[in-house]
């Protein structure tokens, strides 16, 4: 029987949403034992603090500064990466000791890491030969940066193409290196026919249908964007999506429907795939697990305000790819999305180019090579 162990951080959501997909691919056996862990669970309660809060206090209210920290420990080539992410594990490695313990009971067959925390933690009993079980890198941004390399690392599942092509420029062997795309939940590897998901949560045929994921973005912003865009002569429904934003559902509280625009405002939803389905055109911001999930979709982007760091190589990424348009001020988003609706050939050729770089069954696809490794007894 396989023992699966996950780990993430929660720094953010997208590490444990990778980890979670993870979860219910590992889990389509109910014979297997899968366990998913938030290391920061196994630290002090000083570090789990400082480490989570370190990373949103800094992106969110000084994304200079954060683009400074995260661009110093992004270093050129794996040697140097590997000995700074093993003089950072020692480091934290007393701070995390609940996490070895844990391991060391549930006895792994395999352990897979959404974040490049646990890989620190454990490279040490890896290099020393404590730690028998393979242990495998799902790399949740486009752009590897130099923290997610490992010499513990038995394998590496990234994003993209372009993902492998700079983790061997920077030096990380070839045959660990392995294209998944990012896992998303297995409900995005099912079809929904636009129609059907616009019929079912009630919103127009025929006519266009954008859609804001504005929960992470500032709701003055926001606001001024969803103004403008109300103003405009576009017909169709603009749905704003605030997540557990009660700031942004106060800041659009006066606003109603436009001349040609219907309003929808929504906060936190379980239906988000669906409403991804529905979607003429998604704007957002470009968390590696967001883009991956409306890519798997194939569902055209406007990449709005993106964090310094992960988040802007995300959004090169999927400007580069031709699946959105990157724009650093909302105030320019009207103007585009108005563009674009007047290019319908230029929106189709969004969506096909969204539809070839999106990986709806990367979970799926992980778990079936990890499990195809432990069978053949490739680690061992």
């Amino acid at each position: 029987m396989e023992r699966i162990l996950i780990l993430h951080a929660t720094v953010g959501t997208g590490h444990k949403s990778a980890a979670n997909a993870l979860r219910e691919a590992f889990g389509q056996n109910p014979q297997r034992v899968v366990r998913v862990a938030d290391t920061l669970d196994y630290s002090t309660p000083v570090f789990r603090e400082a480490y989570a809060r370190s990373y949103l206090q800094l992106s969110e209210k000084a994304p200079l500064l954060w683009k400074m920290f995260y661009e110093t420990f992004d270093t050129p080539d794996a040697d140097t990466a590997l000995i700074a992410n093993r003089l950072r594990g020692l480091v934290e490695r007393p701070l995390v000791s609940k996490l070895l313990n844990m391991v060391a009971h549930f006895r792994p067959s395999a352990i897979l890491c959404t974040h490049f925390l646990p890989v620190e933690i454990l490279e040490r009993l890896k290099r020393e030969g404590q730690l028998r079980a393979p242990l495998f890198c799902v790399v949740t941004d486009f752009v590897a940066q130099g923290t997610w390399i490992n010499s513990a690392v038995d394998c590496y599942f990234l994003a993209s193409e372009m993902t492998r092509q700079e983790m061997t420029a920077r030096g990380v062997p070839p045959p660990l290196l392995r294209v998944s795309g990012i896992p998303v939940k297995l409900e995005i590897s099912q079809p929904k026919p636009m129609a059907e998901m616009r019929v079912r949560h009630g919103l127009p045929l025929g006519r266009p249908v954008l859609t804001v994921f504005g929960g992470g973005l500032d709701p003055g912003r926001v606001r001024m964007m969803v103004r403008r865009l109300l103003e405009s002569d576009l017909t169709g429904e603009l749905v704003v999506v605030a997540g557990r934003s009660e700031t942004l559902m106060a800041a659009l509280a006066d606003l109603g429907d436009g001349a040609t625009l219907r309003l929808r405002k929504l906060g936190y939803i379980s239906y988000v795939d669906d409403l991804v389905a529905a979607s003429d055109l998604a704007i957002t911001k470009s968390g590696g697990l967001i883009v991956s999930e409306i890519l798997a979709r194939g569902t055209p982007m406007l990449i709005i305000d993106p964090i310094p760091g992960q988040e802007e190589w995300n959004a090169d990424y999927v400007a580069g790819v031709g699946a959105g348009v990157q724009l650093r001020n909302p105030e320019t988003v009207p103007t585009a999305a108005l563009d674009l609706f007047a290019q319908l050939d230029r929106l189709a050729l969004m969506r096909a180019c969204a539809q070839a770089a999106g990986r709806p069954r990367a979970a799926l696809d992980i778990a079936q090579q990890v499990l195809g490794d432990l069978r053949t007894g490739r680690y061992t």
